[in-house]
């Protein structure tokens, strides 16, 4: 979607956003966000979950550059995730080799 995160939960009739924090330095930016859309709209209220540790390490910008890379991501998302990516990584560049596999 385009525009406000705020004008799509008001325009599909959502009062409740859900936040993942993997660590406490997301947590300030979150809260300015959750802050913000508050400001907007003071009946939208946003609920932060944190991950079991097993994945609180896991970042989407991580994951990307081990599928760039050419690594197995299987384990860090779902099946679907995965194969999406694979798809769209070869859509967009060749597979990067490291110096050592010439």
């Amino acid at each position: 979607f385009e525009g406000l995160t705020v004008a799509y939960a008001e325009k599909r009739g959502i009062r409740l956003i859900l936040r993942g924090l993997r660590a406490v330095s997301d947590f300030e930016f979150e809260f300015q966000l959750a802050t913000m859309n508050r400001r907007i709209d003071s009946k939208l209220e946003t609920v932060f979950l944190t991950p079991d540790e097993q994945y609180s390490f896991i970042s989407s910008s991580l994951v990307r550059e081990i599928a760039r890379l050419g690594g197995d991501v299987s384990q860090f998302v779902h099946p679907s995730v995965a194969s999406a990516l694979s798809q769209q990584i070869a859509t967009l560049q060749p597979p990067v080799r490291s110096p050592s596999a010439r």
